[in-house]
Protein backbone atom coordinates (compact mmCIF):
# COMPACT_ATOMS: atom_id res chain seq x y z
CA UNK A 1 0.00 0.00 0.00
CA UNK A 2 1.17 3.51 -0.80
CA UNK A 3 1.39 6.18 1.90
CA UNK A 4 0.30 9.75 1.22
CA UNK A 5 0.42 12.43 3.90
CA UNK A 6 -2.61 14.65 4.37
CA UNK A 7 -1.20 18.10 5.05
CA UNK A 8 -0.08 21.36 3.47
CA UNK A 9 2.66 21.87 6.05
CA UNK A 10 5.80 21.97 3.90
CA UNK A 11 8.16 21.39 6.84
CA UNK A 12 6.28 18.20 7.82
CA UNK A 13 6.26 16.99 4.22
CA UNK A 14 9.98 17.63 3.81
CA UNK A 15 10.77 15.69 7.02
CA UNK A 16 8.62 12.71 6.00
CA UNK A 17 9.94 12.71 2.42
CA UNK A 18 13.45 12.24 3.78
CA UNK A 19 12.42 8.80 5.12
CA UNK A 20 11.89 7.53 1.58
CA UNK A 21 8.50 6.13 2.66
CA UNK A 22 6.29 8.92 1.34
CA UNK A 23 4.52 8.24 -1.97
CA UNK A 24 2.42 11.39 -2.30
CA UNK A 25 0.51 14.21 -0.63
CA UNK A 26 -3.12 15.23 -0.34
CA UNK A 27 -4.34 18.72 0.48
CA UNK A 28 -7.75 20.35 0.76
CA UNK A 29 -9.05 23.91 1.21
CA UNK A 30 -8.96 23.60 5.01
CA UNK A 31 -5.31 22.53 4.99
CA UNK A 32 -4.38 25.30 2.54
CA UNK A 33 -6.10 27.82 4.84
CA UNK A 34 -3.94 26.61 7.74
CA UNK A 35 -0.80 27.04 5.61
CA UNK A 36 -1.61 30.74 5.29
CA UNK A 37 -0.07 31.10 1.82
CA UNK A 38 -1.40 31.23 -1.76
CA UNK A 39 -2.42 27.77 -2.95
CA UNK A 40 -0.24 27.94 -6.08
CA UNK A 41 2.87 28.65 -3.99
CA UNK A 42 2.12 25.85 -1.53
CA UNK A 43 1.39 23.24 -4.19
CA UNK A 44 4.45 24.22 -6.24
CA UNK A 45 6.73 23.84 -3.22
CA UNK A 46 5.21 20.49 -2.24
CA UNK A 47 5.63 19.22 -5.81
CA UNK A 48 9.30 20.20 -5.70
CA UNK A 49 9.76 17.96 -2.63
CA UNK A 50 7.58 14.98 -3.55
CA UNK A 51 7.73 13.28 -6.94
CA UNK A 52 4.50 11.33 -6.42
CA UNK A 53 0.93 12.62 -6.83
CA UNK A 54 0.05 15.84 -5.00
CA UNK A 55 -3.69 16.45 -4.72
CA UNK A 56 -4.83 20.06 -5.07
CA UNK A 57 -8.54 20.69 -4.68
CA UNK A 58 -10.75 22.99 -6.72
CA UNK A 59 -12.91 25.50 -4.84
CA UNK A 60 -15.59 25.89 -7.52
CA UNK A 61 -18.72 23.73 -7.42
CA UNK A 62 -19.93 24.25 -11.00
CA UNK A 63 -18.55 22.44 -14.04
CA UNK A 64 -17.03 25.43 -15.82
CA UNK A 65 -15.42 26.70 -12.62
CA UNK A 66 -13.98 23.30 -11.75
CA UNK A 67 -12.50 22.92 -15.22
CA UNK A 68 -10.90 26.36 -15.17
CA UNK A 69 -9.48 25.88 -11.67
CA UNK A 70 -8.50 22.27 -12.31
CA UNK A 71 -6.51 23.17 -15.41
CA UNK A 72 -4.79 26.00 -13.58
CA UNK A 73 -3.85 23.73 -10.69
CA UNK A 74 -2.65 20.98 -13.03
CA UNK A 75 -0.40 23.48 -14.80
CA UNK A 76 1.58 24.03 -11.57
CA UNK A 77 3.47 20.74 -11.92
CA UNK A 78 3.21 17.42 -13.74
CA UNK A 79 2.51 15.49 -10.53
CA UNK A 80 -0.56 17.50 -9.51
CA UNK A 81 -3.73 15.44 -9.13
CA UNK A 82 -6.77 17.69 -9.44
CA UNK A 83 -9.19 17.03 -6.60
CA UNK A 84 -12.92 17.37 -7.36
CA UNK A 85 -16.02 16.61 -5.25
CA UNK A 86 -18.24 13.63 -5.91
CA UNK A 87 -21.14 15.54 -7.48
CA UNK A 88 -22.59 15.37 -10.98
CA UNK A 89 -20.57 18.40 -12.02
CA UNK A 90 -17.55 16.94 -10.27
CA UNK A 91 -17.89 13.70 -12.22
CA UNK A 92 -18.29 15.62 -15.49
CA UNK A 93 -15.16 17.61 -14.67
CA UNK A 94 -13.35 14.38 -13.81
CA UNK A 95 -14.21 12.90 -17.21
CA UNK A 96 -13.03 15.96 -19.12
CA UNK A 97 -9.82 16.37 -17.10
CA UNK A 98 -9.03 12.65 -17.34
CA UNK A 99 -9.56 12.77 -21.12
CA UNK A 100 -7.00 15.60 -21.20
CA UNK A 101 -4.48 13.28 -19.54
CA UNK A 102 -4.65 14.82 -16.06
CA UNK A 103 -4.70 12.89 -12.78
CA UNK A 104 -7.96 13.34 -10.89
CA UNK A 105 -8.77 12.55 -7.25
CA UNK A 106 -12.52 12.33 -6.64
CA UNK A 107 -13.14 13.18 -3.00
CA UNK A 108 -15.95 13.00 -0.43
CA UNK A 109 -16.96 9.43 -1.31
CA UNK A 110 -19.31 7.74 1.14
CA UNK A 111 -20.85 4.86 -0.84
CA UNK A 112 -19.81 2.09 -3.22
CA UNK A 113 -22.15 3.27 -6.02
CA UNK A 114 -20.48 6.69 -5.83
CA UNK A 115 -17.09 4.99 -6.19
CA UNK A 116 -18.33 3.07 -9.23
CA UNK A 117 -19.45 6.30 -10.89
CA UNK A 118 -16.06 7.92 -10.19
CA UNK A 119 -14.24 4.98 -11.76
CA UNK A 120 -16.50 5.18 -14.83
CA UNK A 121 -15.68 8.90 -15.04
CA UNK A 122 -11.97 8.08 -15.27
CA UNK A 123 -10.83 9.00 -11.76
CA UNK A 124 -7.21 8.22 -10.95
CA UNK A 125 -8.10 8.03 -7.25
CA UNK A 126 -11.34 7.65 -5.31
CA UNK A 127 -11.24 8.95 -1.72
CA UNK A 128 -13.67 7.17 0.62
CA UNK A 129 -13.79 8.95 4.01
CA UNK A 130 -13.72 6.07 6.45
CA UNK A 131 -13.34 8.09 9.65
CA UNK A 132 -16.34 10.30 8.93
CA UNK A 133 -18.46 7.21 8.29
CA UNK A 134 -17.34 5.72 11.60
CA UNK A 135 -18.35 9.00 13.27
CA UNK A 136 -21.98 8.44 12.30
CA UNK A 137 -22.01 4.72 13.22
CA UNK A 138 -21.36 3.34 9.71
CA UNK A 139 -18.45 0.99 8.99
CA UNK A 140 -15.86 2.89 6.98
CA UNK A 141 -13.69 -0.17 6.40
CA UNK A 142 -16.68 -2.08 5.04
CA UNK A 143 -16.94 0.63 2.37
CA UNK A 144 -13.33 -0.02 1.35
CA UNK A 145 -14.12 -3.73 1.08
CA UNK A 146 -17.20 -3.06 -1.07
CA UNK A 147 -15.32 -0.76 -3.44
CA UNK A 148 -12.46 -3.26 -3.72
CA UNK A 149 -14.88 -6.08 -4.58
CA UNK A 150 -16.60 -3.99 -7.26
CA UNK A 151 -13.39 -2.75 -8.86
CA UNK A 152 -11.91 -6.25 -8.90
CA UNK A 153 -14.94 -7.48 -10.86
CA UNK A 154 -14.04 -5.27 -13.83
CA UNK A 155 -10.54 -5.23 -15.27
CA UNK A 156 -11.21 -1.99 -17.17
CA UNK A 157 -11.64 -0.05 -13.90
CA UNK A 158 -8.18 1.16 -12.94
CA UNK A 159 -9.10 3.74 -10.28
CA UNK A 160 -7.01 3.45 -7.12
CA UNK A 161 -8.75 3.33 -3.73
CA UNK A 162 -7.31 6.09 -1.56
CA UNK A 163 -8.47 5.57 2.04
CA UNK A 164 -9.01 9.02 3.59
CA UNK A 165 -10.21 10.48 6.89
CA UNK A 166 -7.93 8.07 8.72
CA UNK A 167 -7.85 8.59 12.47
CA UNK A 168 -5.17 6.20 13.72
CA UNK A 169 -2.90 3.20 13.11
CA UNK A 170 -5.76 0.71 13.30
CA UNK A 171 -7.52 2.43 10.41
CA UNK A 172 -4.30 2.09 8.39
CA UNK A 173 -4.02 -1.62 9.18
CA UNK A 174 -7.66 -2.37 8.39
CA UNK A 175 -7.59 -0.31 5.17
CA UNK A 176 -4.53 -2.27 4.01
CA UNK A 177 -6.22 -5.58 4.87
CA UNK A 178 -9.33 -4.47 2.96
CA UNK A 179 -7.27 -3.81 -0.17
CA UNK A 180 -6.93 -0.02 -0.29
CA UNK A 181 -4.24 1.00 -2.77
CA UNK A 182 -3.32 4.14 -0.82
CA UNK A 183 -3.81 5.52 2.68
CA UNK A 184 -3.57 9.26 3.17
CA UNK A 185 -2.86 10.09 6.79
CA UNK A 186 -2.04 13.08 8.96
CA UNK A 187 1.69 13.40 9.75
CA UNK A 188 1.18 12.39 13.38
CA UNK A 189 -0.56 9.16 12.37
CA UNK A 190 2.13 8.27 9.84
CA UNK A 191 4.82 8.79 12.47
CA UNK A 192 2.89 6.72 15.00
CA UNK A 193 2.95 3.62 12.79
CA UNK A 194 6.52 2.86 13.82
CA UNK A 195 5.74 2.91 17.53
CA UNK A 196 5.20 -0.11 19.77
CA UNK A 197 5.97 -0.35 23.51
CA UNK A 198 7.66 -3.73 23.09
CA UNK A 199 9.97 -2.28 20.43
CA UNK A 200 10.97 0.50 22.85
CA UNK A 201 11.53 -1.91 25.73
CA UNK A 202 13.48 -4.33 23.57
CA UNK A 203 15.74 -1.56 22.28
CA UNK A 204 16.39 -0.31 25.82
CA UNK A 205 17.44 -3.82 26.87
CA UNK A 206 19.75 -4.25 23.87
CA UNK A 207 21.39 -0.86 24.44
CA UNK A 208 21.87 -1.59 28.15
CA UNK A 209 23.39 -5.02 27.52
CA UNK A 210 25.72 -3.66 24.85
CA UNK A 211 27.05 -1.02 27.23
CA UNK A 212 27.70 -3.73 29.82
CA UNK A 213 29.65 -5.77 27.28
CA UNK A 214 32.28 -3.05 26.98
CA UNK A 215 32.56 -3.65 23.24
CA UNK A 216 32.65 -1.25 20.29
CA UNK A 217 31.74 -2.12 16.72
CA UNK A 218 33.87 0.69 15.29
Amino acid sequence: MKFFVDTADVAEIRELAETGLLDGVTTNPSLIMKAGRPIADVIAEICSIVSGPVSAEVAATDLDGMLKEGRKLAAIAQNVAVKVPLTWDGLKACRKLADEGRMVNVTLCFSAPQALLAAKAGATFISPFIGRLDDIAFDGIELIEEIRAIYDNYSDLTTQILAASIRGPNHVKLAAMAGADVATVPPAVLKSLVKHPLTDRGLEAFVSDWKKSGQSII
